[in-house]
C-alpha cells in the first residue's frame, strides 16, 4: 500500500513539473532567460547535421520582474512552528486538514520571501490540489508572482533561482522530511554537513537507485543503472543499430566503446571498465549531457560506485557513490557531501564523442557497443525528440542568451583554467570544410564524425557536449566560439 502511494504520488507530481511553467505576465523585466527552442531545432534530430538549424532560434527574454524585498536574521518562530504543522499531518496522515490550511496562510502573510522556497519544495511533493491551490496562494502573498497550483512549480522556483531569493535558516531541517515522505532512503543523502546548495536540488519525479554494485539486475523502482555491461562487436551491432543512430564513443588507451544515446536514455549510468580504466558515465537527458569520470583514482577509498539519486538540481541528475552515500556534482564531478567531499575528492573527466554509428564504426573498426539486452526492451527510446523538445520541463532560473537554450556545445575548460563553449553544429561545419577551430590554446578536431579537444600539443583535453543551458550555468563565466 505504501509503494502504492508513493507511485500515485510520483505520478501526479512528474505530471505537474512536465507541463509547461507559465509566468506572470505583468512582471517587470529586470532578468533574462533563453526561449523554449523549437522541436526541431539544436540538434534534436538524429542526424547530427540538423544541429545547424540551432543557430536560426533566436533568444527571447524572459521577465522575472523585482525581487522581493528579503529580511536578514532568523526566521520567526511562528514561521518554524506552522512548517512544522504542514510536516507532521503529512508524516502522521499523508493529507492536509484546517490546521495545514491555518499554518500555510500564517506562512503567507509572514512578510518573509524567504520561506518561499519551501513552499515550493511542499508543492512539489503535493499531490492534492486542494492543498496546491493553498500554496499557490502563500507564495503569491510572499513573493507577488501568480501561479498555476498544480503546474506552476517550476515557474515558482525559476523567479526565486533568478532573484536569489536566500534560503531561509533552518531550510534543510524544513525541506528533508517533506523530501523522505516520498522516499526515506534518501536521508543518508541530505546530510546536515555538505556544499550542497539546497535551494536548487529538487525532486526529479523518480526514486533512488541504491542496489549495491554489480546487483544491476535486479528491478528497481528507479533509473536503473548499469554494472559492468553486456557488450558486442560492431558487426552484432549491425543488427539492431542504424547507420544514423546517435552513439557516445569513448577511447581510452587504444580501446574504444560505442554507447548508443537510446540505451543511455534507459540507463542514464553506466559503471563500466575500458582500457584498462574504470570509470563512470552519466547521462543527463535533461542536460542533453553524456560524461565520462575515472573512478580508480578515489586514494583511500574503494572505487566509487555511482548511481542515480532521482534528485535534480538545476535540471542537471545528482549522482551519487552508493558505496559512502557521498553525492556528487554531476556535471563537475566534485564531492558534495560525505566522506568523499571530505576527502576533497573530484573525478577527473574524459572526452566523449557525440556521433552516429556509421562515422563512429568507420574510424574505429575494432569498437565494442553495448549489446541490446541492456536496452531492457526499449532500444527505440527518443527522449531528446519527444520528451525534451521543447526545452527544460525543470526549474534553471535566469539563463545566458548568447545562444538558444537547448543549442548544442562543445565544452571544456581551457589550460588557463577558462571555460569554453564551442557551438557545436558550426564548429563541426568548419571542420568538414577543412576550416580551423581554436582558441584560448584548444582546439577542435574530428574523431569518428563528432568532436573532440586538443592543445596546442595535440593532447586530449577532457571536453562533452551539452545544451547551452546547461553548461552556462555551471560555468558562468564561459567564453563562446565563435564570440557572439
Amino acid at each position: 500500500m505504501q509503494r502504492l502511494a508513493i507511485t500515485l504520488v510520483a505520478v501526479a507530481v512528474t505530471l505537474a513539473a512536465c507541463s509547461d511553467p507559465s509566468s506572470d505576465a505583468d512582471n517587470e523585466a529586470t532578468a533574462t532567460t533563453a526561449a523554449t527552442v523549437a522541436p526541431d531545432a539544436a540538434g534534436i534530430d538524429d542526424d547530427l547535421g540538423d544541429e545547424a538549424t540551432s543557430l536560426e532560434i533566436a533568444a527571447e527574454p524572459r521577465t522575472f520582474g523585482p525581487a522581493p524585498e528579503a529580511p536578514d536574521g532568523p526566521l520567526d518562530p511562528a514561521l518554524v512552528d506552522a512548517a512544522r504543522v504542514v510536516i507532521a499531518q503529512r508524516e502522521i496522515e499523508q493529507r492536509f486538514d484546517a490546521n495545514t490550511d491555518e499554518a500555510l496562510a500564517t506562512i503567507g502573510a509572514s512578510g518573509d520571501p524567504r520561506m518561499a522556497w519551501w513552499l515550493t519544495d511542499l508543492l512539489r511533493v503535493t499531490a492534492s490540489r486542494e492543498t496546491a491551490t493553498a500554496i499557490a496562494g502563500a507564495f503569491e502573498a510572499l513573493t507577488g508572482v501568480t501561479i498555476e497550483p498544480f503546474t506552476g512549480w517550476p515557474d515558482a522556483v525559476d523567479h526565486l533561482i533568478a532573484w536569489d531569493v536566500p534560503a531561509p535558516p533552518e531550510y534543510l531541517e524544513l525541506k528533508r522530511p517533506l523530501y523522505l515522505s516520498i522516499d526515506q532512503r534518501w536521508q543518508p543523502l541530505m546530510p546536515d554537513d555538505s556544499a550542497i546548495d539546497w535551494r536548487l536540488v529538487s525532486w526529479g519525479g523518480v526514486l533512488v537507485d541504491d542496489r549495491p554494485y554489480g546487483e544491476t539486475d535486479s528491478p528497481c523502482d528507479c533509473i536503473p543503472a548499469a554494472d559492468d555491461p553486456a557488450v558486442t562487436d560492431a558487426a552484432t551491432g549491425d543488427e539492431w543499430l542504424e547507420d544514423d543512430t546517435v552513439v557516445f564513443g569513448i577511447e581510452i588507451d587504444g580501446k574504444a566503446r560505442a554507447y548508443p544515446r537510446s540505451i543511455m536514455e534507459v540507463r542514464e549510468m553506466v559503471n563500466d571498465t575500458l582500457g584498462g580504466r574504470d570509470f563512470a558515465m552519466p547521462y543527463c537527458t535533461l542536460c542533453g549531457s553524456s560524461q565520462v569520470f575515472f573512478t580508480d583514482g578515489a586514494d583511500g577509498f574503494e572505487r566509487p560506485v555511482m548511481r542515480t539519486s532521482g534528485l535534480l538540481s538545476r535540471s542537471n541528475k545528482v549522482m551519487y557513490d552508493v558505496r559512502t552515500n557521498s553525492v556528487f556534482d554531476t556535471f563537475l564531478g566534485a564531492a558534495v557531501s560525505g566522506p568523499l567531499w571530505e576527502a576533497g575528492v573530484v573525478l577527473p573527466q574524459h572526452s566523449v564523442i557525440v556521433t552516429t554509428w556509421a562515422e563512429w564504426k568507420a574510424d574505429h573498426p575494432d569498437t565494442t557497443v553495448l549489446a541490446i539486452e541492456e536496452a531492457l526492451g526499449r532500444p527505440d527510446s527518443d527522449l531528446r525528440n519527444t520528451r525534451d523538445a521543447d526545452g527544460p520541463i525543470f526549474p534553471i532560473g535566469e539563463v545566458d542568451d548568447r545562444m538558444p537554450v537547448q543549442a548544442s556545445v562543445l565544452g571544456v575548460v581551457a589550460p588557463d583554467g577558462t571555460p569554453i563553449a564551442f557551438d557545436a553544429a558550426q564548429a563541426r561545419k568548419a571542420l568538414e570544410q577543412g576550416d580551423t577551430v581554436s582558441t584560448l590554446g584548444i582546439s577542435l578536431v574530428l574523431d569518428g564524425g563528432g568532436l573532440r579537444a586538443v592543445d596546442v600539443d595535440g593532447n586530449d583535453v577532457p571536453s562533452h557536449e551539452a545544451f547551452w543551458f546547461a553548461w552556462s550555468q555551471f560555468h558562468p563565466q564561459t567564453d563562446l566560439w565563435p564570440e557572439s
